[in-house]
């Protein structure tokens, strides 16, 4: 376990050094010195403001990283459990991804120099844990951009009836994702996740209410009798029962991108509050517009759920939901983006300067990250498959497995093989850490395997970069 204590690691700073514009670190020039984004002008006359964040700023940027994308799959969870194991996943679920992020916070100060995942794989595993987890974060947030693209098609295509080939909305999508996620700090992004949020709570509530009033879900036979499958407990298959988990994590698996939220916040110590509010959100909608949507439609409810109360709703939930779609992809590809862009420049006054070096890379940034997610979103057109494939291979990778080691990292002192100061409390919670790296195993490992045969299955009629509508029926 030597590991945990690697001499590599980046030096420690005290909790008290963290920079907060308005305590320590502020200047007479209107300038702070952040420990990852060097002297910021706080004024920004001079630069972009890289702790502009305030609380509420974080916690909808938190909140509309997840929400957005999930809710329109969360039905499909309780069609394929039944209604009451539904309900203690999702639940289950949350609360694991919930207790994992709370460690983000505590680590931020601790290691003020900590920007992402990769920096803090290289405090608690040296080089290769920074490599590893840089890698493992990259392709988690292009395959995130890539399906917020696949999101925003599938609006186009239902909003014009499938005015065009997918194709062409999906290059769309992909330079709307640009030129918005070219907004260098995430405290003026923000204005983005607040329209987001109301437009998609907007494009739910009218969903429920039309699949509350209608006769029969549009996916059900319009003529003659019919089974609405509303069970309480369902008899899944493995692979059917660890693609319902795929989605749930997918839902919630933005916390490991909070750690660039929490690099920029005015003030680290609000992390907690604003994380647990965003995810009590969360876990709410999930639970009441997903089982009021299953309550309607039964085995028949749509994957994207906007596809669940008809052609005419359908175009209109898709109209109310495509800022909140739009400002998904915003949020992915500029984290995406700004992951890379701090490690380029980092330790360099370009990262903070208006320079023709910082403009250019931040562009290049950008505008890369955007045509690998597009790249992605053509070869795998499918939204439930795509969203099954993250779900399963990355989420635990970067959601769960590191958060737990920055926790025995920080909380666990080691003479050799023998832990050190041991409590009964500390004890308890490494022994329910340990169990949840267990878990985690299992639904990285179940889960590829479920969305792998899913992709395998949709994929037949589907293929890459094709002209076929990815929106549903037009009748």
């Amino acid at each position: 376990m030597s590991w945990l204590r690697n001499p590599l690691a980046l030096h420690r700073q005290r909790s008290s050094d963290v920079d907060v514009p308005e305590k320590k670190g502020a200047s007479e020039h209107g300038q702070i010195h952040d420990a990852v984004f060097g002297n910021i002008d706080v004024e920004d006359a001079h630069g972009p403001n890289f702790r502009g964040v305030g609380a509420g700023g974080a916690f909808v940027l938190m909140t509309k990283a997840n929400f957005g994308l999930g809710v329109l799959a969360i039905p499909t969870v309780f069609a394929i459990m039944g209604i009451v194991p539904g309900i203690l996943l999702i639940v289950g679920c949350e609360l694991m991804l919930g207790y994992c992020a709370s460690f983000l916070g505590p680590f931020k100060i601790r290691h003020p120099e900590v920007y992402g995942l990769a920096d803090a794989g290289y405090v608690f595993g040296g080089v290769i844990g920074r490599e590893v987890l840089y890698t493992i974060f990259s392709i988690f947030m292009i395959f995130c951009t890539a399906s917020a693209i696949v999101g925003v098609s599938i609006s186009f295509n239902a909003m014009s009836l499938h005015g065009a080939c997918t194709a062409v909305f999906v290059v769309v999508a992909a330079l709307l994702g640009f030129f918005l996620s070219s907004i260098r700090t995430l405290s003026k992004v923000s204005w983005v996740g607040w329209v987001g949020i109301a437009s998609i709570v907007a494009s739910v509530i009218t969903l429920t209410v039309a699949v509350g009033v209608q006769d029969r879900p549009s996916e059900a036979p319009q003529t003659g009798p019919w089974d609405k499958g509303f069970v309480l407990f369902a008899h899944p298959s493995f692979s059917q029962a660890m693609g319902a988990i795929n989605i749930i994590l997918f839902s919630s698996s933005a916390t490991p991108m909070y750690f660039g939220v929490l690099s920029e916040m005015r003030n680290p110590a609000q992390y907690t509050g604003a994380m647990v509010s965003s995810l009590t959100f969360l876990t709410v909608v999930y639970l009441v517009i997903g089982s009021v949507v299953y309550h309607y439609c039964g085995q028949w409810v749509a994957s994207p759920a906007l596809g669940s109360a008809g052609l005419l709703m359908k175009r209109i939930c898709y109209g109310i939901a495509f800022p909140g779609l739009l400002a998904s992809l915003t949020i992915f590809n500029h984290i995406s983006a700004k992951h890379i862009f701090v490690r380029v420049l980092r330790g360099s006054h370009h990262l903070a300067t208006n320079t023709w070096t910082h403009w250019i890379t931040w562009l290049a940034c950008t505008a890369s990250c955007a045509a690998i997610a597009y790249i992605i979103a053509s070869a795998i057109p499918i939204f439930g498959s795509l969203i099954g494939f993250i779900g399963a291979l990355m989420c635990p990778l970067v959601a769960i497995i590191p958060e737990i080691c920055m926790w025995f990292y920080d909380n666990w002192a080691w003479d050799g093989w023998r832990p050190r100061g041991l409590s009964a409390g500390k004890a308890a919670q490494a022994a329910l850490n340990c169990f949840l790296l267990l878990v985690a195993g299992l639904f990285c490992i179940g889960g590829t395997y479920s969305a792998v045969l899913d992709l395998i299955n949709t994929t037949v009629d589907n293929g890459p970069w094709a002209c076929a509508n990815n929106a549903g029926s037009l009748s």
